[in-house]
C-alpha cells in the first residue's frame, strides 16, 4: 500500500484549504456558532457545486464518484478550519443507502444527497453511550402499507439542519430494522442541544406515531445490523480526519504563539519546557496520521481489518486531540482560556469528537474483542 497523496488528491487538498481559508475562515465560524442554524446554507450550496456533498457517491447517482481516501483528504481540511457544517452526517447517510438500499432507493434518494439538496442525520442509537444492539430500542411496527415508528434517540449528531434520518429500530419480531424518515414528518420532533463547541450541532429526536410508507426500510434482517456496524466504523473514521486536521491547526496556532510571545528577553519557543511538549503533539499527530490513513485503506479495500482500524484510529486520536488540545491551552498560558484567542476552539472540538461515533473506552473495548481478548 502506498500512503503518499497522488497528484489529484494533492489538488483536492490544495483547493479545499483555499476555498475554506477565503470563504470560512476562524472569524467567519465564529460568527455561524453564533446563528441559530450553526451553519450558512450559501456555503453549503457552495460546497455542493464543488461537489463535496456527492463525493463518494457513485457517478451513476451524480456523485463525483471517488473514494473514502480523497473524502478523507477533504476532512482533515474541515476539520482544519473548523468548518460548520452536517458534512459527515449527509455523507454517512448516503453510504448506508448505497450500501443497503434497493436500486429503485438509491435512484430516488442519492442524487439528493449528492446535490445537497437533502441533508442526512443518522439517528442510530437510542443511548449515544452505547453503540451496540441493546441500545436500540425504538420500535416500529408495520400496520398495512406502513411503518409506525416510536422512540427517541438522544444526541444525534446534526439532528436540527437535517431534512433526513436514518433511523435504527426494532421490529415486531424484535429484529433490527433501518429506515428513512423526513423530517417533516407527522410526529417527528426535534429538541436542538445547547454543546460546548458550538461549531457542531445536536438533537434530540423523539417519534410519536410517526408513519411512514413501509417502503422506506433499507436492508433486510439479516443484513442491517451489519451495516450499521459499518455506518459507525465510516462516521469513526471521517471524525479522526478532522481531529487530524483540527489537531494540526492547533499546533501550528501554538507553535507559532511559541515563536511571538518573549519571556526573559527569548521566544519561550526555545525554552525545553516549551519544545517538548511541542514535539510530543507533533508525535501524536503523525500517529494519527498513520492510524488514519490505514483505516481509510481498508475501508476503500473492504479489508476484513477494517473495524479493528477504525476503532484503533479512534480511540487513539480521541485520547490524542484531548492532550493536544489542554496542551496548547497551557502553553498559551491565561491568555489561551480566553474566548479572544482561537486555541480555545479547538479544545472545545476535541470534546465534541470524544464521544461522537463511540470514545476511546467503547472502541478499546471492541479491539480488544475483535482481537479475541
Amino acid at each position: 500500500m502506498n500512503f503518499g497523496l497522488t497528484e489529484d488528491q494533492e489538488h483536492l487538498r490544495v483547493a479545499a484549504r483555499k476555498f475554506l481559508d477565503e470563504q470560512c475562515p476562524i472569524p467567519e465560524v465564529r460568527r455561524l456558532m453564533n446563528e441559530p442554524a450553526g451553519m450558512s446554507t450559501k456555503l453549503w450550496t457552495e460546497i455542493a457545486t464543488l461537489g463535496w456533498t456527492g463525493l463518494a457517491t457513485p457517478e451513476a447517482y451524480d456523485g463525483a464518484g471517488l473514494g473514502w481516501i480523497e473524502l478523507i483528504v477533504l476532512l482533515e481540511e474541515t476539520g482544519r478550519s473548523l468548518f460548520p457544517s452536517p458534512l459527515i452526517s449527509s455523507l454517512l447517510v448516503s453510504s448506508m443507502i448505497e450500501d443497503l438500499g434497493s436500486d429503485e432507493q438509491k435512484r430516488r434518494l442519492l442524487p439528493e444527497l449528492a446535490s445537497g439538496d437533502t441533508i442526512g442525520a443518522a439517528a442510530l442509537f437510542d443511548d449515544p453511550d452505547n453503540l451496540t444492539q441493546a441500545s436500540i430500542q425504538t420500535r416500529g411496527a408495520v400496520d398495512g402499507s406502513e411503518l409506525v415508528l416510536n422512540g427517541r434517540k438522544a444526541h444525534v449528531i446534526d439532528a436540527p439542519n437535517a431534512s433526513l434520518y436514518a433511523v435504527a429500530f426494532r421490529n415486531e419480531s424484535d429484529a433490527i430494522g433501518l429506515a428513512m424518515v423526513p423530517r417533516d414528518t407527522d410526529g417527528v420532533a426535534v429538541e436542538t442541544l445547547d454543546t460546548m463547541d458550538r461549531s457542531k450541532r445536536v438533537g434530540h429526536i423523539t417519534l410519536t406515531d410517526v408513519r411512514v410508507p413501509a417502503s422506506v426500510q433499507l436492508g433486510t434482517a439479516d443484513d442491517t445490523w451489519a451495516g450499521i456496524e459499518r455506518a459507525n466504523d465510516r462516521g469513526a473514521i471521517a471524525t479522526t480526519a478532522e481531529i487530524l486536521g483540527a489537531g494540526q491547526a492547533a499546533l501550528d496556532l501554538t507553535v507559532q504563539y511559541a515563536k511571538d510571545r518573549v519571556q526573559f528577553g527569548s521566544p519561550i519557543g526555545r525554552f525545553q519546557g516549551v519544545k517538548h511538549p511541542l514535539a510530543e503533539m507533533y508525535v501524536d499527530l503523525e500517529s494519527i496520521r498513520s492510524l488514519l490513513y490505514y483505516a481509510a485503506w481498508a475501508l476503500e479495500e473492504g479489508s476484513a481489518d477494517l473495524s479493528s482500524a477504525a476503532s484503533q484510529a479512534k480511540a487513539f486520536a480521541t485520547e490524542a486531540f484531548l492532550k493536544i488540545g489542554v496542551g496548547a491551552i497551557q502553553l498559551h498560558g491565561a491568555v489561551g482560556y480566553t474566548e479572544e484567542y482561537d486555541v480555545q476552539l479547538y479544545l472545545k472540538r476535541s470534546k465534541w469528537a470524544r464521544p461522537a461515533y463511540g470514545d476511546e473506552n467503547h472502541h478499546l473495548d471492541r479491539v480488544a474483542t475483535l482481537g479475541g481478548i
